[in-house]
């Protein structure tokens, strides 16, 4: 049974910094492609940045460039995203996601896996 399991969510100042963690169990860690969504309420899932499994490409929105930083950790089949200079439009619920593919995509509905998400609040 596949499980991602996000955590590190929580409460922050605008110009602050959050790191989260999704931890996989019950795949091959290091096929996946893995990515993190997030959804803020009554507004759709979208696309914040992606890891290949192999060259560890990584992605992002624009809105989270040069901002946010996704980085993955095979031997301990987690992915991360540091997350510096939040904004309170950065509010929302942060999803990790993965891919049995060597290639990212910005399309949720690329993924075949998804955790339960994890809460962030950035407060101005």
């Amino acid at each position: 049974q596949v499980q991602l399991v996000e955590s590190g969510g929580g409460l922050v100042q605008a110009g602050g910094s959050l790191r989260l963690s999704c931890a996989a169990s019950g795949l091959t860690f290091s096929s996946y492609t893995m990515a993190w969504f997030r959804q803020a309420p009554a507004k759709e899932r979208d696309f914040v940045a992606a890891i290949t499994w192999s060259s560890g490409s990584t992605y992002y929105a624009d809105s989270v460039k040069g901002r946010f930083t996704i980085s993955r950790d095979n031997a301990k089949n987690t992915v991360y995203l540091q997350m510096n200079s939040l904004k309170p439009e950065d509010t929302a619920v942060y999803y990790c996601a993965g891919r049995f593919q060597n290639t990212y995509s910005a399309n949720k509905v690329r993924y075949d896996y998804w955790g339960q998400g994890t809460q962030v609040t950035v407060s101005s």
